[in-house]
């Protein structure tokens, strides 16, 4: 199944959740800064943006995203280049996950660009983590970014809550979306979750 949601949402936070119940989890995001180690991509980006986008400790992601915003077309040359090496890494990961004995007794992929890709078909199930555009703002700014930017590049809330299979609207403490996790959990997977997430 897929978790996904817009910026500032908390699906990294479900994620985690789901982790803690004993799914087997693959983080899009963490993908993506590996594929940034790749020096196929590290030329590609210091060619397209910039050499200085690239430091002794690899690509500067925050100057990489600030460019990428900016310029005309930045946006889809990074999606072109990144999203189907991510896709490949997910489809090997699954693989790998179905040959272990005992199988996981679930698989979580966070994917945030989801529905933006049309890519919904690839899983079984879709969970939407959602919250209202100023608490998403609230969480973003704090973390140094620029909301209206980001979110511009992204489908409005309300289709993504049309197009999922399961939403939950994050507007309160992590206590309550670890809940709504737990439940999904034991929805999907067929068995409980492990009781300690409620604790933590």
């Amino acid at each position: 199944m897929a978790v996904t949601g817009g910026i500032g949402s908390g699906k990294s936070e479900a994620l985690a959740a789901f982790a803690a119940c004993g799914a087997a989890v693959l983080s899009s995001d963490a993908v993506v800064h590996q594929l940034y180690d790749d020096p196929e991509v590290v030329a590609a980006v210091a060619e397209r943006f910039g050499a200085d986008v690239v430091g002794p400790d690899g690509v500067h992601r925050a100057l990489l995203g600030a460019r990428a915003f900016a310029e005309e077309g930045g946006i889809g040359f990074l999606e072109a280049l990144i999203h189907p090496r991510v896709e490949r890494r997910r489809r090997a990961w699954m693989d790998e996950q179905a040959a272990r004995r005992p199988p996981p007794p679930l698989l979580v992929c966070e994917v945030p660009l989801l529905f933006e890709a049309d890519a919904e078909g690839r899983f079984g199930a879709v969970l939407l983590v959602t919250a209202p555009d100023d608490v998403r703002r609230e969480r973003v700014e704090a973390r140094g970014q620029d909301f209206a930017a980001r979110s511009a590049h992204q489908l409005p809330e309300e289709e993504k809550i049309a197009r999922a299979d399961r939403v939950f609207v994050n507007d309160g403490g992590l206590a309550a979306l670890r809940a709504w996790v737990a439940d999904r959990f034991a929805e999907y997977a067929g068995r409980p979750c492990d009781a300690s997430i409620r604790d933590h």
